[in-house]
């Protein structure tokens, strides 16, 4: 399918502008179709982006089943979340009604948000907008920015170097964060959540031993970083543990440890947290979504596609590091 519709939107020139007149922009549609919890968090910065653009401009994201209400659910801009079925042949009907209303309502501007989706090259191609950003990638971006390869960066760069081709100015402030916006209500009951986990006034670590397919590390790894963390960190700091949805533990639950099917409920408890430890996957994005400190461990995925940023965040590859390099990484963000 990506040999197929790689070269769709190749052809696609951009409509006339009038340079003394700037365009408004009122209605976008964003493109992921991707059910995953992390690829859905990944898509908040270019939804903040394009907020950032166009403060006015009300957005509708077409997304492939999953979590994406919970993650939006503080986007005042997001009105609409066309959602398709995870599993389309047994909902065919209502698959094919969600690419039929994409060419019903006329937008001001489509956004693929995934430059390799197949499905959204295709979106953006038959949707009814007048400007159309299908991702491809721009050789005089990708060498001005060190990071463009970044999952949740160069769809903003694409962007802003879209728009300085219909006349905007070029954006040159920071990429936004992965964003939940948690309200001040929900982390006060973080808060409340962890005191009842930690019962004092330590600070506290958080760890998450899960991950999927070969990205999960084993039992004896994470007993062994966990024994080192104890060592390095008990006398001063509480060390819990997230539980993931299987309700399962790589320590055994040998730490204190919480579990929750909310996602917000829990990215306000790690909100309340010093620091968030986790192997790649979608619980390490929710963590850096909550705007803690988080380190993510790499090592079979691409860290400079998949790594947390902001707020001292970072990513060790634990195929070229040691873990006395992970502690120094770890007391370098704690002090």
């Amino acid at each position: 399918m990506h040999s197929i519709t790689k070269n769709i939107g190749s052809s696609y020139s951009e409509p006339k502008f009038d340079a003394d007149q700037k365009i408004e922009i009122r209605s976008v549609l964003i493109i992921r179709p991707n059910h995953r919890l992390g690829n859905q968090l990944l898509l908040t910065p270019i939804v903040q982006e394009v907020i950032n653009s166009f403060p006015d401009c009300d957005i509708d994201l077409f997304v492939k089943g999953g979590v994406v209400y919970p993650v939006f659910e503080n986007y005042k801009q997001v009105k609409k979340i066309i959602q398709l079925p995870k599993k389309p042949f047994n909902h065919l009907f209502k698959y094919v009604k969600c690419w039929v209303s994409i060419k019903r309502k006329h937008y001001d501007m489509v956004i693929n948000g995934d430059k390799n989706s197949s499905s959204g090259r295709l979106l953006t191609q038959i949707s009814n907008a007048t400007y159309k950003v299908f991702g491809d990638v721009d050789e005089a971006v990708r060498k001005k920015y060190s990071d463009y390869e970044h999952i949740s960066k160069y769809p903003v760069y694409n962007l802003r170097h879209y728009l300085t081709k219909i006349g905007y100015n070029e954006n040159e402030s920071e990429v936004p964060l992965l964003n939940i916006f948690l309200s001040d209500s929900e982390i006060s009951e973080g808060e409340k959540l962890l005191q009842n986990i930690t019962r004092n006034s330590k600070k506290t670590i958080c760890i998450y031993t899960n991950a999927t397919g070969d990205k999960c590390y084993s039992e004896a790894w994470w007993d062994n970083f966990y024994q080192r963390l104890k060592d390095e960190y008990a006398n001063d700091y509480n060390i819990i543990e997230m539980l993931p949805i299987e309700n399962i533990s790589k320590i055994n639950f040998k730490a204190p440890n919480f579990y929750s099917k909310d996602i917000r409920e829990m990215a306000a408890i790690i909100k309340n947290t010093s620091i968030f430890i986790a192997a790649d996957n979608g619980v390490m994005h929710l963590a850096s979504a909550s705007l803690t400190p988080t380190v993510g461990f790499f090592s079979v995925t691409n860290e400079k596609i998949y790594e947390p940023y902001g707020n001292g965040s970072l990513a060790l590859n634990t195929n070229k590091t040691h873990i006395d390099d992970w502690l120094l990484a770890i007391h370098n963000i704690l002090r």
